[in-house]
């Protein structure tokens, strides 16, 4: 690796980016701005500069782990739910949102083969890109073909989209109560030219009335449910399925949960300090699924069901798929379906156009769309 795209220098050459523009904004930006360059800045950004985010295990020099890189039970389970919305919706494509390193595409393409005739990912990470494809011909040649990219949605389009860790990966705008009124999170320079957080009075404040405890800070995503809003514009025809870790709105902001669910990922480590380190390592916020489901239905689509991912992958043949598989296969499936682990942390939430609306077999026991 040279020095100009070593790790180090584009995490400096960003951090002089982040400052320059915090400059140029009078001295202050909001989190929300913050957490978008630090993700998503072209060639900088920790998405845009890399592609080693994604593994099982630190040795590889991987951040964390996601679902399909610990079983491909997990794909295999997933594509059972998307084989039915294929069916149901008459449509014969799958968009999927932040593919990671195309272990699921692999998963998906190698389940259900013939049933979709293309594959689209939708990713802004040139690199991302390169080891997607890379990873799907080392697994299923024979569906390459089928294998597209995308930098956004058409304005209008059919088919099942599938995204996993998603939602959670998008900016978030911070709130702080003072224990008088709402101020928004920002970061502004501190005397060496550092970052540091700074508050500025806003208008924009949770949607619950609380009560919150005085130095209480929590996230408005606001872009999660935007995106959800205008795939719900574009989609025409067809479903879609996230799966993210979150709460429902009613334990996302319940008054305990002092400090929020913002939390950085690096060498399969967590922290809370976003502003060290930028670009070097993952920002990440829960994921606010009534907020999501009520966009969602807001803009014209049907929820069809939210769920554990345990219950969920239970509903689509985790346990027959379990029978046969080996020792180490059901090991690290386990890991996807414990409470301790994946199962309970995260959530599934579907959604359909409604002329094509279904009972999904994902949602067909242990739905909770009542707790949005």
């Amino acid at each position: 690796m040279n020095a100009a795209s070593s790790p180090s220098v584009a995490s400096d050459a960003l951090a002089l980016l982040i400052a320059d523009e915090i400059r140029r904004s009078g001295g202050w930006i909001g989190f929300e701005r913050f957490m978008a360059l630090a993700l998503y800045q072209p060639g900088l950004g920790y998405y845009s500069g890399g592609d080693r985010q994604f593994g099982a295990l630190p040795a590889s020099g991987s951040d964390f782990v996601t679902a399909p890189e610990l079983s491909g039970l997990f794909g295999r389970a997933v594509a059972r739910q998307l084989a039915q919305a294929l069916e149901a919706t008459g449509t014969a494509e799958l968009w999927e949102f932040g593919a990671g390193s195309g272990a699921l595409a692999a998963q998906l393409l190698e389940a259900l083969g013939e049933r979709i005739q293309r594959y689209t990912i939708v990713d802004l990470s040139g690199t991302l890109r390169e080891r997607q494809r890379q990873t799907c011909a080392a697994r299923v040649p024979q569906h390459l073909d089928k294998l597209h990219w995308a930098d956004a949605l058409p304005a209008r389009f059919e088919g099942v989209v599938i995204g996993n860790e998603v939602l959670d990966a998008m900016p978030v705008m911070l709130l702080h109560w003072d224990g008088a009124q709402w101020l928004e999170r920002g970061v502004a320079l501190d005397a060496q030219g550092g970052f540091a957080w700074s508050d500025r009075p806003t208008t924009e404040h949770p949607p619950v009335e609380g009560p919150f405890l005085p130095g209480t800070v929590t996230e408005l995503p606001r872009q999660a449910s935007g995106f959800i809003r205008t795939l719900a514009a574009q989609l025409a025809r067809g479903a879609a399925f996230f799966l993210d870790y979150g709460f429902p709105e009613h334990e996302f902001y319940h008054p305990q949960r002092t400090s929020g669910t913002l939390m950085c990922h690096r060498g399969h480590q967590a922290d809370a300090d976003p502003l060290v380190d930028v670009g070097r390592k993952d920002l990440t916020a829960h994921v606010d699924f009534t907020a999501v489901a009520l966009a969602g239905q807001d803009a014209g689509l049907e929820v069809l069901g939210y769920t554990s991912q345990a219950r969920f992958l239970f509903n689509c043949g985790l346990l027959a798929d379990l029978e046969g598989a080996d020792l180490r296969e059901r090991a690290m499936a386990q890991k996807l379906v414990t409470e301790h682990e994946m199962g309970e942390l995260f959530k599934v939430v579907g959604f359909v156009t409604p002329a094509e609306l279904f009972d999904p077999i994902g949602f067909a026991a242990g739905d909770r769309s009542h707790t949005l």
